[in-house]
């Protein structure tokens, strides 16, 4: 029998997937695990895996194109067996499930809302307020209006741009009528709900309508539309008309996937020279990849050297001025977190100084073998892990009501990357040795520079390393990665004068910070903590014990 699968949920925040790539064609033979697609989220690629086994007979969204969650994504059975029933409307039995319990849902908000009256709305018209694109949004900023007042609106049509707390998205209508008016300007932000659009006939008074008015009185109603329009889209298959697509770039609109924008970035690539290739000239990942650029024109020769003039009396001259970046909706959401965390959290300090010595010449010897290659910071990690068996007051969080100590060590190792700061974790590392730490660090490192981290590589850590040693950095402070109740600053390695039995000699040392939240970490708790982990990096061998 004919397995219908649709566009799965692979993140919290998951609204809408863009297929990247196809790696099964229609009629391949699919196997339990074979991978069907890569499919684009809103923080990652990822690639999605069959759990049925069969022909694909059917592709039901085309590479590049976008869809919502739970949208008809391919089907797979018997080779040459009929699935017109599939296309035609039918469904799995989740899926009937999931249609049952949104008409009981709705049932229920119509009995709950039964004294309401929604004559204030004229008939037809319907209210769109600001949409939590995110788990954690709060706000949104229109970045730009795709349509503008007195257009004509389809379902399906991107309205605007709204920069959320992780991402910049675009947002569609699911009605279709006429935008009779904006309540956000292009670079305003406001509260989720707040009034965005409002969408109907042609020459319909709404200037009576406001957020107060509407905001209780449509909520249900529009949860309930948007279902059914969401359902009747997954039943339709999408249709690609040039019109629209030349319609879109005489506006200057230039529409592009997440990745192809960051891939066009890396490489630098112009979009405005691209030519795009999926649905309404959207630009995809093939198009960047398969993008040759047209051969510049020559360098114009140098001009010729002039002579130095003469020295003249300095006259301060000019006009001051500043150059005002917006903060992103991810810059205010990092600030806010840091500053509930610093503020919130009474955070301390504790400084100590490692001989360095034996630890660079057992790191030489590590080096030495083939195939193996260990940084200082693998063994800071490797040596606070161990530490923190020996004291796990430190590996602990803040509830309020209790302190809760973890049994598991996860380590944290802070990764800087473009837009910000990520923290990928090391799960159980204390079990792992100090090569397979360097794996793994590299690894997750380089997949937070390319924006493929998974979800759950960036959750539980219970304790996080923070280095900046390779910046020069000789000693520093960080804030607490909440929920964990400490975090390391480590600095770099300085050659300075040292007392070796009496005698001063030349030495290296590093120093390391560590930051507790009082509540949980009492100072000689801390200081112990710093203690075990001097003695496991002035002596290596001891790790291996």
């Amino acid at each position: 029998m004919a397995e219908v699968i649709n566009m799965p949920r692979l993140s919290d925040t998951m609204e809408e997937g863009v297929v990247a790539k196809w790696l099964k064609k229609k009629g391949d033979k699919v196997e339990e695990g074979d991978i069907l697609a890569e499919i684009e989220t809103d923080k990652a690629t990822m690639e999605f895996e069959s759990f049925h086994e069969g022909t694909l007979l059917h592709i039901g969204i085309e590479e590049g194109e976008t869809a919502p969650v739970d949208t008809l994504l391919a089907i797979i059975g018997e080779e040459g067996e009929d699935i017109s029933d599939l296309l035609e409307g039918g469904s799995s039995e989740s899926d009937k499930a999931d249609s049952d319990e949104k008409e009981d849902t709705s049932d229920e908000k119509e009995e709950s809302e039964n004294g309401s009256d929604d004559n204030d709305i004229p008939e037809g018209v319907e209210v769109i307020t600001m949409p939590r694109l995110s788990d954690t949004m709060e706000e949104g900023t229109v970045a730009s209006w795709i349509k503008k007042e007195g257009d004509k609106v389809e379902e399906g049509d991107i309205l605007a741009e709204i920069e959320t707390d992780k991402a910049t998205m675009e947002f569609e209508s699911f009605y279709t009528g006429t935008l009779l008016k904006i309540g956000i300007q292009e670079g305003e932000t406001a509260k989720v709900d707040s009034l965005l659009a409002i969408i109907g006939p042609e020459g319909t008074d709404v200037s009576g309508i406001s957020t107060g008015d509407t905001e209780n009185k449509t909520s249900a109603k529009k949860e309930d539309k948007s279902e059914e329009k969401k359902e009747k889209k997954e039943e339709k298959s999408s249709e690609k008309t040039s019109g629209k697509s030349e319609d879109k770039k005489s506006s200057g609109r230039i529409f592009v996937s997440p990745l192809a924008k960051k891939m066009a970035e890396d490489k630098g690539i112009g979009l405005s020279e691209v030519q795009g290739s999926g649905e309404n000239g959207r630009i995809v990942k093939r198009d960047i990849e398969d993008f040759k650029p047209s051969e510049k024109p020559a360098k114009a020769e140098a001009p010729a050297e002039k002579k130095p003039a003469a020295a003249q009396t300095y006259v301060p001259a000019g006009e001051e001025s500043f150059e005002e970046i917006k903060n992103s909706q991810m810059r205010k959401t990092i600030a806010k977190r840091l500053g509930e965390s610093k503020f919130n959290a009474p955070h301390y300090y504790l400084t100590i100084e490692v001989d360095m010595a034996n630890a660079m010449a057992s790191r030489k010897q590590i080096n030495n073998m083939p195939d193996v290659k260990v940084s200082f910071n693998d063994m800071v990690i490797k040596a606070s892990a161990m530490a923190l068996r020996k004291h796990p007051r430190v590996n602990s969080q803040w509830t309020g009501d209790a302190t809760k100590i973890a049994k598991h060590i996860h380590m944290g190792v802070a990764v800087a990357v473009e837009e910000g700061l990520v923290v990928p974790v090391l799960k159980f590392a204390d079990q792992m040795s100090m090569t397979q730490i360097g794996g793994n660090v590299k690894t997750l490192a380089g997949k937070a520079r390319d924006k493929k981290l998974q979800p759950d590589e960036m959750e539980g850590s219970t304790f996080t390393v923070s280095n900046l040693g390779m910046f020069g950095i000789v000693e520093f402070t960080s804030i607490i990665n909440q929920p964990n109740s400490a975090i390391l600053s480590v600095g770099t390695i300085v050659e300075k004068p040292v007392v070796r039995n009496g005698q001063i000699v030349v030495g290296n040392t590093m120093k390391l910070t560590l930051a507790c939240d009082h509540r949980t970490v009492d100072g000689a708790t801390g200081a112990a903590f710093l203690e075990t982990l001097k003695t496991y990096l002035e002596n290596p061998v001891t790790m291996l014990a």
